[in-house]
């Protein structure tokens, strides 16, 4: 299937928000489809970062997608 989020998006307008205390990741990029991505535990995503110790800026970097969803629940999907 093909990767429909694979377009880099701004970070006022990420595909998905993923919230976990202080803690938020805005997903800006997948790597993999959706259906790739869940069979990979390895499946990276392009995100900004923010938590207390970005004192509000945020950090811009890869990460597993499986260590967000392990530590945060969905709070925000953009479509368009």
């Amino acid at each position: 299937m093909k990767n429909l989020k694979g377009k880099k998006r701004p970070v006022d307008n990420p595909y998905e928000v993923y919230r976990a205390g202080d803690w938020e990741w805005r997903v800006l990029k997948h790597y993999q489809s959706d259906e790739a991505a869940a069979k990979n535990p390895y499946a990276r995503v392009y995100c900004q970062v923010t938590s207390p110790f970005t004192y509000g800026s945020g950090d811009l970097g890869d990460t597993y997608l499986s260590d967000i969803v392990k530590s945060a629940r969905l709070v925000e999907v953009n479509h368009g």
